[in-house]
């Protein structure tokens, strides 16, 4: 069953930065907002957006600023600033009157969703599902790297070889096995379109998200990884240590992509997630 796209809609967000945002699904269903991670973009979302998931529910999907069809301002406040991510999401729930989402944030996407609940409240959404998601970025002593160190040089480079390949051992990160090569290709293809400034700017952010996860008001489902690369899984149970009456869901074995990796368990685990919240 293929699901094509309903719409897309270029959103004015954050310091007037246009934010590309596409909708799929019953126009008539509990709205989820997805929100990628760094350097990805909506199409990694491909498994939920032609899925049965479009049967039941109003899937909305962006482009991060600095991501794939979206504005790619060049001051580093840009990125910097949470007002921004805060206001990007506010804006896209505000034009296209997105009546109580349940957000999905993936990675730094859920830097993404605590900028926006730290800034604007929870009141506006029935529920957030973070998903192989980062919580903060500070520097511990002794706390592990926030990501691959070989890579990450490499990835933040502006010469072009080696900013490819860093962005391809990043990839080959983001799941516990090998992806096939066409769904590879695509990924290098949209991770690609984010500029080394960008990349920069976002992975330069210090963040500490404690005191909002304690407030969060609202149901929260966590989704780790127990063979996640990236986003290790002490963040998740970071996650449940300071939410509120949140709800573990654990995948063993799986990387840093689980809605990909197991996108049948994903779908399922997110439909009875927005069912409750609703």
């Amino acid at each position: 069953m293929t699901h094509g796209m309903n719409s897309e809609t270029l959103v004015r967000g954050g310091g007037g930065t246009e934010i590309w945002t596409g909708e799929w699904g019953n126009p008539d269903g509990p709205p989820i907002l997805l929100i990628h991670g760094f350097m990805q973009s909506h199409l990694s979302w491909s498994a939920q957006l032609d899925s049965d998931l479009a049967n039941d529910f109003r899937l909305i999907a962006i482009d991060n600023r600095g991501h794939g069809r979206s504005g790619k301002p060049e001051d580093p406040a840009a990125y910097q600033d949470g007002q921004n991510w805060a206001d990007d999401i506010a804006a896209v729930m505000d034009q296209l009157e997105l009546d109580k989402p349940v957000l999905a944030g993936w990675s730094y996407g859920g830097l993404i969703m605590l900028d926006y609940c730290q800034r604007h409240g929870c009141n506006n959404m029935a529920g957030v599902n973070f998903v192989a998601a980062a919580v903060r970025r500070v520097v511990d002593v002794g706390s592990p790297p926030p990501t691959i160190p070989e890579v990450r040089v490499d990835l933040l480079s502006d010469d072009l070889p080696r900013r490819i390949a860093g962005t391809r051992g990043f990839l080959r990160a983001c799941t516990a096995k090998p992806v096939d090569r066409d769904t590879f290709e695509t990924w290098l293809a949209f991770n690609m379109l984010v500029p080394a400034p960008v990349r920069r700017a976002m992975f330069d952010r210090h963040c500490d998200f404690d005191p909002v996860m304690d407030a969060l008001s609202v149901p929260a489902l966590v989704t780790y990884c127990t063979a996640d690369a990236l986003v290790l899984p002490h963040m998740g149970e970071r996650a449940m240590a300071h939410i509120p009456d949140a709800e573990a869901s654990v995948y063993e074995g799986i990387g840093h992509s689980p809605f990909f990796e197991d996108s049948a368990r994903f779908n399922d685990e997110l439909a009875a997630f927005v069912r409750r919240c609703g």
